[in-house]
């Protein structure tokens, strides 16, 4: 999907960890590494689905920073953190943007939502829907 901010930096997004007192910032994401930015929703099942997959293949997108950003309630979103067991994996953070920063700089209507940013924190793309882990990585890597 064509947003219009492709080769614009990674804009920076607070997120709620799960111990409810990390606050995550991208905006501390240093450069070297690709970054995916995964919009999602805890009752989605396309969500759902994304999150398997992506835990599933982790091993294979170990080159690419994960940030799992959502604007479901706190509790919802820790019961997800833990069903997921998303803590586990290094590669990945997760929380809430209580700002609702990400939904108001893409103006999402839509999730699953990726953005995929380059080794420089530069969009390079977006998608939308449940996406195959092989083209994320492809994307990401490329």
């Amino acid at each position: 999907m064509v947003t219009g901010l492709e080769g614009k930096p990674m804009p920076a997004i607070s997120l709620l960890a799960a111990d409810s007192s990390t606050i995550i910032n991208t905006a501390d994401i240093e450069p070297g590494k690709p970054t995916l930015l995964f919009a999602f929703e805890t009752w989605c099942p396309y969500c759902k689905a994304q999150t398997k997959s992506l835990i599933s293949h982790i091993e294979s997108l170990k080159g690419v920073n994960i940030y799992m950003v959502c604007n479901t309630p706190f509790p919802e979103f820790k019961k997800f953190n833990k069903q997921y067991d998303l803590y586990k994996y290094p590669g990945i953070k997760a929380g809430v943007d209580t700002n609702l920063s990400f939904a108001n700089y893409f103006k999402t209507s839509q999730i699953p939502y990726m953005a995929i940013y380059d080794r420089q924190n530069n969009l390079k793309q977006v998608l939308i829907g449940k996406t195959a882990v092989s083209t994320i990585k492809d994307i990401a890597l490329d």
